[in-house]
C-alpha cells in the first residue's frame, strides 16, 4: 500500500472522530473529494430534481472532473487536517 494511500484512509477514521460537525459545504467537500479520490470522474446518472441532497453531492463531485485521483486524495487529507486542528468548519 502505498504512503498515500495510507494516509488517505488514516484521514476517513479521523474525519469520523471529529469533535464537532462541518459545516455542509466541508462536508460536501469532503464528499466530493473522497468520491475522486477513491473512483475518479463521476459517472452515472445525476439525481433527479427532487433529490437535492443526492444532486448537490453529485454536482460536486462532478465539479472535480478531471482532478487526478491522487490530487483529489491530498486535498481530502489537507481538509481533513485543517478540520482536526479547527481551522475550517
Amino acid at each position: 500500500m502505498s504512503d498515500l494511500q495510507a494516509r488517505f484512509d488514516q484521514a476517513q477514521i479521523d474525519v469520523k472522530q471529529l469533535s464537532e460537525r462541518p459545516s455542509n459545504m466541508s462536508l460536501l467537500r469532503l464528499y466530493a473529494l473522497f468520491k475522486q479520490g477513491s473512483e475518479g470522474d463521476a459517472h452515472g446518472d445525476k439525481p433527479g430534481m427532487t433529490d437535492f441532497v443526492g444532486r448537490y453531492k453529485f454536482e460536486a463531485w462532478e465539479a472535480l472532473r478531471g482532478t487526478a485521483r491522487e490530487q483529489a486524495m491530498e486535498q481530502y487529507i489537507a481538509l481533513v487536517e485543517e478540520l482536526r486542528s479547527g481551522a475550517a468548519s
